[in-house]
């Protein structure tokens, strides 16, 4: 049976073999997300409150703002042709991300990728995510409803008050909306949010360039740059501000088939992706910098984060609006980066017995059950645990980018992948052990980067792990390659 036959075909065979609807290819009918789909879907996931606070921290490694504002352009024609490139196994052939590291990995070698990203950084980010999201939405319930922060006068339950407990509760619950709503939800969501981004942080944009006097005042505005850690020369801290880009977005860089499976088109995902990236962090780029430096002369001191500076303002309704889209790009980041990942991987896990919606439910859950709020008791938390997925995943795409251009040439053979658990290497066999091996490596050498001794690798890792990874991989391919070759000609020489 041809992969076009199972495409277009009956799904009887592959739920017989205990596949569900999720993990199955998608038929023609199914992928229906276009050009303008795509252009929209990640919007979200750059306009967010961590992203505009990561650039309070870039402004402190000595660049200029002008600088800064390249670097972050320089970063978004890096992840879009990584999402672009990765997303093609998806758009070609319909398959989702599990079935992507099944084909690179192997039936059994895919589990442990497939946990570190759908369980492990999809559920965790997501619980982070969603009390980073709450403690904007707690500023509103306080401006708007006096006394509201007195609610328990001071009781805790598992270690969070009772007015962050009921902020945490209520954005989940429009978290798990949009989640469980899943594809069509979200294209829904981001096709409201796209426009309300453009004139929300295109104004803040023009009020920051205002407040500071124009563009000169904002481009000499005196940094008081960081005092610990390393000073890198410019070339390489545009190369830092890259690896922290490539660290947010670390886990979509690898399951970006989850959502690219769904596309009309080759042409219109990466078309939707690269245009959207692209023309996103061009507002990003320009709309943090006059923001936060905007926002710092405002103030009249130095001033990182967003949340601080909106909440300074004195028209009620302008930090309304501008926190309500803030809110709404951190549910838009969520479904996107984390939720639907870790459903999809949950559903692979125990296809017979989780569906996309369970999946859903029980990640939702479990990112509750470990109660973000405590990780995020060190400020230095969430950065710590972004700069592990980016050296985890980093290494997990290089080696399906290798595998699915280098040596599959391409192409997927979806009988093999789905029903020859014992087919040869890279159609389909149980365990890859050069993918695996290669993976290690990468994943051992960046996690180095958290000895202090080797803490410049960790300013570095996702590049570091994404090259060695990718590197080792083809190596050890090749070697393999050779030793097989030469064991055939052993053999044939001796008969």
């Amino acid at each position: 049976m041809t992969n076009k036959e199972h495409t277009f075909g009956s799904t009887e065979l592959f739920e017989r073999r205990g596949y569900n609807k999720d993990v199955m290819p998608k038929t023609a009918s199914q992928r229906n997300n276009t050009t303008f789909n795509f252009f929209t879907l990640w919007m979200g996931a750059v306009h967010n409150i961590p992203n505009y606070t990561a650039v309070g921290g870039f402004l402190l490694l000595g660049l200029s703002p002008l600088q800064v504002i390249m670097a972050l352009i320089f970063s978004s024609f890096i992840i879009a042709t990584i999402l672009a490139v990765n997303g093609y196994a998806g758009s070609k052939y319909g398959i989702p991300f599990a079935m992507q590291l099944r084909q690179t990995y192997g039936d059994i070698g895919a589990k442990l990728p497939g946990v570190l990203r759908g369980v492990i950084a999809g559920i965790g980010w997501f619980g982070l995510q969603t009390f980073a999201g709450s403690q904007a939405l707690l500023i509103l319930l306080n401006k708007f409803f006096p006394g509201f922060e007195n609610i328990g006068n001071g009781f805790t339950i598992l270690g969070i008050g009772i007015p962050g407990l009921i902020a945490f509760l209520a954005f989940w619950a429009i978290n798990f909306a949009i989640g469980i709503g899943g594809g069509s939800t979200l294209n829904k969501f981001t096709a409201i949010l796209n426009p309300l981004i453009y004139i929300v942080f295109g104004g803040m944009a023009i009020w920051g360039f205002m407040v500071a006097g124009g563009w000169h005042n904002i481009m000499t505005y005196e940094i008081h740059t960081k005092t610990t850690g390393m000073i890198y020369p410019a070339i390489l801290s545009f190369i830092l501000i890259a690896n922290s880009m490539m660290g947010v977005w670390a886990g979509p860089g690898a399951s970006v088939s989850d959502f690219t499976q769904n596309a009309v088109s080759t042409k219109a995902q990466v078309v939707g992706q690269v245009s959207g990236l692209i023309v996103a962090n061009l507002l990003f780029a320009f709309s943090s910098v006059f923001i936060i430096i905007g926002g710092s002369i405002f103030l009249g001191h130095q001033e990182w984060n967003i949340l601080t500076i909106i909440n300074q303002w004195d028209n009620i309704w302008a930090i309304l609006i501008a926190t309500g889209v803030l809110l709404m790009t951190t549910i838009s980041t969520n479904a996107t980066s984390n939720i639907i990942p870790a459903a999809y991987q949950l559903s692979v896990l125990a296809p017979k017995w989780i569906n996309y919606r369970r999946g859903v439910i029980l990640a939702a859950v479990l990112s509750v059950v470990i109660m973000p709020w405590k990780l995020m008791q060190n400020e230095d938390s969430i950065f710590v645990f972004l700069n592990m997925i980016g050296a985890i995943l980093g290494p997990v795409s290089g080696v399906m980018i290798i595998h699915f251009y280098f040596i599959s040439r391409c192409k997927v053979n979806i009988d093999k992948l789905y029903f020859d658990l014992n087919a040869e290497h890279h159609n389909g066999l149980r365990f890859n052990g050069s993918a695996y091996i290669a993976t290690i490596l990468g994943v051992v050498i960046s996690l180095l980067g958290f000895i202090p001794k080797f803490s410049v690798i960790s300013d570095f890792s996702w590049f570091i792990g994404f090259i060695v990874a990718g590197g080792s991989y083809i190596i050890l391919y090749l070697l393999e390659k050779r030793y097989k070759q030469s064991k055939k000609e052993r053999i044939t020489h001796e008969v």
